[in-house]
């Protein structure tokens, strides 16, 4: 889903809002994230997940092409850790597609045998 899904989305959901403004909610929302992100602000949505900076320490690394040493900086990057809630949601959704192509499986193969 990019940007553009999601603002679509939105407007499909709330037609008394026009599609520029909820763009501007959209977009004030993900500069809001990324304002909080940049304080070092730790961001939690409840049943969704939360986002935190983590500090990569300064290490050597290596040039793969020469082999030579490279001097690689520390940085601070964004990191998501997904909510139990929509972990379970996504699961469930899988488990419950396996659950239905094991029980087509299942039928198909009670039914070839029947024909035998």
């Amino acid at each position: 889903m990019t940007k553009s899904d999601l603002i679509e989305r939105v407007a499909a959901r709330l037609p008394h809002i026009s599609k520029k403004d909820t763009e501007i909610v959209v977009n004030t929302i993900f500069d809001s994230m990324t304002e909080a992100l940049r304080r070092s602000d730790r961001i939690e949505i409840r049943g969704f997940g939360s986002f935190q900076v983590k500090i990569r320490e300064a290490r050597e690394g290596r040039n793969p092409k020469t082999g030579e040493e490279v001097k690689i900086p520390a940085k601070r990057t964004p990191f998501f850790k997904v909510g139990k809630e929509l972990k379970e949601r996504i699961d469930a959704t899988g488990r419950a597609k396996r659950e239905a192509e094991a029980r087509m499986r299942e039928q198909s193969e009670a039914g070839s045998a029947e024909n035998v």
